[in-house]
């Protein structure tokens, strides 16, 4: 299985890195855009004969524990055969 992982700050959460490089694509000449958010991509693999809802519950896992701070992140996974 193959696990995709979108990692981004709650809407709430202000986003320092995303304010930057809003910043500088506005002086760039990019004025159309706004509202820039930055976050995380994490892509893995899983081995073994695990089903797909089975691969989802680990990835679930892994991202409540490690992967995604909780407090001030959301978290989005796809799962994908390999």
């Amino acid at each position: 299985m193959r696990a995709r992982i979108h990692v981004t700050l709650k809407p709430e959460v202000l986003d320092p890195q995303g304010a930057a490089v809003e910043h500088a694509l506005s002086s760039l000449g990019f004025d159309e855009v706004s509202d820039v958010r930055v976050g995380r991509y994490i892509e893995l693999s899983m081995a073994g004969s695990i089903t797909e809802e089975q691969a989802r519950e680990r990835v679930r896992s892994m991202c409540d524990r490690l992967l995604a701070n909780l407090v001030i992140e959301d978290y989005r996974l796809e799962i994908t055969p390999s």
